[in-house]
């Protein structure tokens, strides 16, 4: 148990990340609201993609939006802030650069 809890610290403190953006916005919950190419609860990665198209600070915006949340960019309903907790820096630098390039 204690090597098994002393592990988990490590992985923690190193940030390692998920396998790919995919299972890391899986296990952050990402996919309960959004979806690749259909509107959900959020807009979908595809419009998502497209509003942002061109923007060269796009991600930036993008990380900042997933961790703080907000809402009136694509309407009313906000989405609630996601902190490292919930998904790591490099997991989702990793997911932003996906969803960017649907």
């Amino acid at each position: 148990m204690k090597v098994v809890v002393g592990l988990s610290l490590l992985i923690a403190a190193f940030g390692v990340s998920a396998a790919t953006p995919d299972e890391a916005m899986n296990k952050a919950g990402c996919m309960a609201c959004h979806a690749k190419d259909k509107k959900l609860v959020g807009p979908s990665f595809k419009d998502i993609a497209a509003k942002y198209k061109g923007q060269a600070d796009a991600p930036a915006k993008l990380f900042d939006k997933v961790r703080k949340g907000g809402s009136g960019v694509f309407g009313p309903i906000p989405m609630s802030p996601n902190g490292p907790d919930k998904i790591g820096d490099a997991d989702l630098k990793a997911a932003v650069a996906q969803i960017l390039a649907a």
